[in-house]
């Protein structure tokens, strides 16, 4: 954990907001522009994973929606590679979901959020690839913002497919840190071929899409047991 009163550079750590297996997030204050930032920071121990780190940089750098979580620097201090992100107030879409459905009104309008924020990301070549309630964040304003790209492949110009909207995008993933065969994502959200260590394109996430809408309609998870038959993607 890192210190509140720490810096990371002109960022001033105020608070932790949240761990993960790999790293933390933390509200920090921009010392130079003086406005509240979030920080991701891998753990010591994660430190291998930079590389992966730097991607999600490059990925949300592409990005540009009212519906995705900005990015506004990367850097390295003490050994420590970081993130600094826009900080956003609100609660994870599965923290609502625990009360049971979401309401007609509210369920359409988030699902239009989630789709302009997909649709946006496919354009510009980028698939999120673990698609999930928890990445989601409901803002205190009744926005959905789209979090953690950590895990999202990149794409060049390659075979069009289709994106939410029924548009084309590239759709070939560059080689870069998933090897081949490599099983990357939440399985309870993962579209067959994901499951399968193949190759994704956009279509990977609209598959994702539909089990979240599934469960903010009904409260329920699509597929509710994380089962050794579903990990090997048989339904």
């Amino acid at each position: 954990m890192i210190q509140v009163g720490s810096r990371l550079g002109p960022y001033e750590i105020v608070s932790a907001l949240g761990t993960g297996g790999m790293g933390a997030v933390y509200r920090a204050r921009d010392c130079r522009l003086d406005r509240t930032v979030a920080i991701k920071i891998l753990k010591p121990e994660a430190q291998a994973e930079a590389a992966r780190l730097r991607r999600e940089a490059k990925a949300i750098s592409r990005l540009s929606h009212p519906n995705i979580c900005g990015l506004f620097d990367i850097g390295s201090e003490g050994g420590l590679d970081f993130l600094v992100m826009e900080c956003i107030d609100g609660e994870p879409l599965d923290t609502w979901l625990k009360s049971g459905p979401l309401e007609r009104a509210q369920f359409f309008r988030y699902a239009i959020d989630i789709a302009g924020a997909l649709d946006h990301a496919h354009r510009n070549g980028v698939v999120h690839r673990d698609l999930k309630p928890s990445n989601l964040m409901v803002t205190r304003g009744g926005e959905i913002k789209l979090l953690d790209f950590g895990l999202a492949a990149l794409s060049k110009p390659a075979t069009a497919q289709p994106s939410i909207a029924g548009g084309e995008v590239t759709a070939t993933i560059e080689s870069d840190l998933t090897k081949r065969g490599a099983i990357v994502g939440t399985p309870r959200y993962m579209a067959p071929e994901q499951l399968l260590g193949k190759e994704v394109d956009s279509r990977s996430d609209i598959f994702a899409f539909g089990a979240v809408l599934f469960e903010m309609s009904t409260g329920r998870k699509a597929f509710p047991v994380e089962s050794g038959a579903r990990s090997r993607g048989r339904f």
